[in-house]
């Protein structure tokens, strides 16, 4: 179905405008699905892209290393010079109101200049033009694009002009709502949404996505293929208690890999430019100069997408690793060459995904491995991973207790079929990751996302004292609750949470959270945490795997322990309901 309003060429602002305030006042996530199908049906196709990108509080796609890098002093002076008001008196009601947005509404008039209404197109235009501006001056130009901006707003458009510029819209529209809207308003079927999904895991880009299926439907979705410099949603792994678990699953053969205490990368290769992805499709190349010109040099492709894990060194070697949590110092945006000089890392690849024109997904995994190793020049800081294939547990048992000497987390068993291909963004049984905590007394780690939080006493007071954690239900697109954690965090890890949360604080509980338990306040699902726990049990008062009998019990993870945050993952990358589900009844 195309859009009736195919030959109109932009959108007034305040519609979109007033589907945000519809979606914040709802919690429910069917008339989210409902509200934004609605609203699709008149939205211009020339800006159905844009339009959905603000939808999910963006101004382009997610993987576009496009940065706003506006804060909250040069908003507070735009929202000042926009109103007339003093810093002093923004600063102010910033403090009690905790929102800028809602400050900008609160003192922005409505606008007396003569004119034409604010347009989708202009303000996406004035963003852009924000981003790009750089060098001597830059902030001041800023300032001006945004005060003007804001002079032309409505105060309830001002209120979201801020939101979005900051980054901090928080509608509770996730991805997958906003595919489920597109699939009943250009296909008029939910069901359809399977189609938009696998564009989406092929290149990440919902508003591409959109405006395909506006004007070609099904067809064009499937149309749709790998581009380098579209980051391919990561496949990702299952997991087993027991070794000889990965022989009844991999009949056909496996390939052991040792297990990475790293992150995950996507490089993408065209010619003499390299750009990197991180495991929630994050444009991370300015962190990681160093393997840039690795993939430049050592990969011997004119274009090429492959997969690899960085691991921190110890500076001066090339066979010492330190841990994830070093690594992370990289993500800090200034002083790289620093950072590159006293982290160094060393790329691992264990998967290729295209090369020169032809995608590799669909060939098996010792095929690809083939070809992965012809195409990596090996050298001293990049090489494929260290892979034994072999049908004998004793020897599996051999690699997997050598990964651990390594100081490794465990392995990865990747079967052999001929079916083994690669499957953009799902969990399958042909990858399978197996960890020595898996037979310890600890049930198992899990990557949670922290949808609410206890105010802290006594020591922790003006800290958060606990964390309200969920896992993620994909078939339902929401997160369901399954621990409130409390113990394993330093005094700098605590130190980090007021301010980590800040940003994420709503009034509210997200359309997209189930939860029986109610915390001092609530966060938008966003924040993940490696977490580990003694057992799983039957709850009355956390939702995780309670389907849609909400009169049954959920489970509970007991004793859970902080051990790590998950910068390199986003929420619906946590662990799932369902792997939940099947631990416990495997116990």
């Amino acid at each position: 179905m195309k859009n009736q309003n195919a030959s109109d060429q932009d959108l007034k602002f305040s519609d979109l405008v007033d589907v945000f305030e519809r979606l914040d006042a709802t919690r429910s996530g069917n008339e989210m699905i409902e509200i934004l199908s609605g609203f699709f049906a008149r939205v211009p196709i020339a800006v159905i892209d844009i339009t959905s990108y603000f939808i999910q509080g963006n101004v382009v796609a997610e993987h576009e290393d496009v940065n706003l890098n506006i804060g909250e002093r040069l908003m507070a002076e735009a929202i000042a010079r926009a109103s007339g008001k003093s810093r002093e008196e923004i600063d102010q009601l910033h403090v009690e109101r905790g929102d800028f947005g809602l400050v900008a509404e609160l003192v922005i008039k409505n606008s007396t200049i003569s004119g034409e209404p604010l347009t989708v197109r202009r303000v996406h235009d004035q963003l852009l033009e924000i981003a790009h501006a750089g060098g001597s001056g830059s902030q001041e130009a800023k300032l001006n694009i945004l005060a003007n901006l804001l002079n032309l707003a409505t105060p309830v458009e001002a209120k979201y002009v801020v939101r979005i510029a900051l980054g901090v819209l928080r509608l509770g529209a996730g991805t997958m709502t906003l595919l489920n809207a597109l699939a009943v308003t250009f296909t008029q079927d939910k069901r359809n949404k399977k189609y938009l999904e696998r564009a989406y895991n092929l290149g990440g880009d919902v508003g591409l996505i959109a405006r395909t299926v506006a004007t070609s439907g099904i067809a064009g979705l499937s149309q749709m293929t790998i581009q380098v410099g579209h980051p391919i949603k990561m496949m990702a792994a299952q997991r087993v208690q027991k070794l000889n678990e990965l022989f009844e699953r991999m009949p056909h053969g496996l390939a052991a890999e040792f297990k990475y205490d790293g992150e995950r990368l996507q490089c993408h290769k065209r010619g003499e430019h390299v750009s990197i992805y991180s495991r929630n499709l994050e444009n991370i190349t300015a962190q990681y100069p160093d393997i840039v010109d690795r993939i430049r040099n050592f990969i011997r492709a004119k274009e090429a997408i492959v997969e690899g894990e960085a691991v921190a060194l110890v500076p001066g070697t090339t066979d010492q690793f330190q841990v994830f949590q070093v690594l992370m110092r990289r993500k800090r945006k200034h002083e790289i060459e620093k950072y590159v000089e006293e982290i160094p890392v060393k790329l691992f690849l264990f998967d290729v995904l295209f090369v020169d024109g032809e995608n590799m997904m669909e060939k098996s995994y010792p095929e690809r491995r083939k070809i992965l190793e012809k195409l990596v020049s090996k050298s001293e800081l990049i090489e494929p991973a260290s892979a034994f294939i072999s049908d004998n547990p004793e020897e599996i048992e051999a690699f997997f207790l050598e990964s651990l000497e390594k100081g490794f987390e465990g392995i990865m068993a990747k079967s052999c079929a001929p079916d083994s291909i690669y499957r953009a963004g799902a969990r399958e049984w042909s990858w399978i990751k197996w960890k020595r905590e898996y037979e310890s007394d600890l049930v198992d780690t899990f990557d949670v996302v922290v949808i609410g939080g206890i105010a802290g006493r006594g020591k922790r007071s003006g800290t958060w004292g606990a964390l309200l954690c969920a896992v993620y239900n994909p078939e339902l697109d929401r997160f369901e609750s399954l621990c409130k954690v409390s113990t394993g965090f330093n005094d700098e890890d605590l130190g980090k949470l007021p301010e980590m949360f800040k940003t994420a604080e709503i009034s509210h509980v997200s359309p997209r959270v189930y939860s029986k338990m109610e915390p001092t306040r609530w966060f938008e699902p966003r924040v993940v945490l490696e977490i580990s726990g003694a057992e799983l049990t039957k709850s009355p008062i956390h939702t995780c795997g309670m389907g849609d009998d909400e009169s049954s019990p959920g489970l509970a993870l007991r004793f859970p322990r902080f051990l790590r945050f998950r910068d390199d993952k986003d929420a619906e990358q946590a662990t799932s309901a369902k792997e939940v589900v099947a631990l416990y009844k495997k116990k």
